[in-house]
């Protein structure tokens, strides 16, 4: 089998490509070049690439380079700021796996004849008798990373494939360091790739400036002043700027009038939230059925009933911040998601 390997110079992407070269596929190594500005960290940075391309070289594989600059920018940068400008948290690697790495790559592998694409994803793809495949947890649950690949449907699930998903993280590193890659010890990339986490408000506020405003309890009395919505996310407890005997909570963001509101966390309780762009892994599971909706890259899923776009959730849960990703799955069965309304 042809197999092309995603790989972002990560122990992960590495060993992914190993298995399937020891499996006896063909296999080439693809990286993208998505990013190379002053803010250049995680993932694909610009000595990701370098990683890469001698992983590939110790592994005797052919490797490529990719630039989506200007669609990473487009699809997933743009968005990013333009979500945090409008009061939004977005979820950018989610965008790019979307767009880019199962969007542009993968129909990029189908027209160079490629029967594959792999990536070193922490998740697991099972096919049903009847042809159906399901992605499922990894099996390392602390590392497993099916909530980031909301959004995949069949036509992208027949043609992946996730190698590293039946092993643990120590085993993923215990692998490539008897293979004596170079990638074997590589710390794990924490931050989104085009910026790093404490330089988030500088870079949006970079690319489309900030309107100060009044920062107000639940009743609308006003306790301070902000220097701009991007500063804030739903749920946020720490920098807020102002002093209160209880602990307080972001529980609303308005762009529009540039006004952020605080409460106890009580005030975050919802019963119910609206999904956006809901759709599913094969066929949507039936009305008012209970799912486990995971509202957060590691959060805890919380049991929902499904009725259209609404989740009903069982027992009163935290508000979740508008624009955050929200993956549905049935067990350790990923069956669906969208973004929070």
């Amino acid at each position: 089998m042809r197999v092309m390997v995603a790989m972002s110079g990560g122990v992960d992407s590495s060993v992914a490509a190993a298995m399937l070269a020891e499996e006896g596929h063909d296999v080439t190594g693809v990286t993208l070049r998505l990013w190379g500005g002053v803010s250049d960290s995680g993932c694909c940075s610009v000595g990701d690439v370098e990683d890469a391309r001698r992983v590939a070289a110790q592994l005797d594989l052919p490797h490529y380079v990719f630039d989506y600059a200007d669609e990473f920018d487009e699809r997933v940068v743009s968005p990013y700021v333009r979500a945090y400008a409008e009061g939004r948290t977005p979820n950018p690697c989610v965008a790019c796996n979307q767009h880019l790495k199962f969007g542009r790559l993968l129909e990029r592998a189908e027209i160079l004849g490629f029967d594959a694409l792999a990536t070193g994803h922490h998740a697991r793809l099972r096919a049903a008798d009847d042809g159906t495949v399901h992605l499922i947890r990894a099996v390392d649950r602390a590392k497993d990373q099916s909530y980031v690949l909301v959004g995949l449907r069949q036509h992208e699930l027949r043609r992946l494939q996730f190698p590293v998903g039946e092993l643990t993280k120590a085993e993923v590193r215990a692998r490539a360091e008897a293979l004596g890659l170079r990638t074997a010890h590589k710390p794990e990339s924490m931050d989104v790739c085009f910026v790093a986490r404490r330089d988030r408000v500088d870079f949006v506020e970079s690319r489309v400036g900030a309107a100060p405003g009044a920062i107000v309890d639940v009743d609308g009395h006003e306790l301070g002043r902000h220097d701009g919505v991007a500063r804030f996310t739903i749920g946020q407890r720490r920098g807020l700027g102002v002093a209160s005997g209880a602990r307080q909570y972001v529980v609303d963001v308005d762009a529009a009038r540039h006004t952020v509101t605080v409460g106890p966390p009580e005030a975050l309780l919802r019963e119910s939230m609206v999904v956006d762009a809901l759709t599913f892994t094969h066929q949507p599971p039936p009305p008012g059925a209970v799912l486990h909706a995971q509202l957060r890259a590691h959060g805890t899923p919380v049991a929902a009933r499904l009725h259209d776009d609404r989740l009903e959730f069982l027992q009163p849960t935290p508000r979740v911040a508008p624009g955050q990703v929200v993956a549905l799955y049935e067990g350790d069965v990923l069956v669906g998601g969208g973004v929070a309304a």
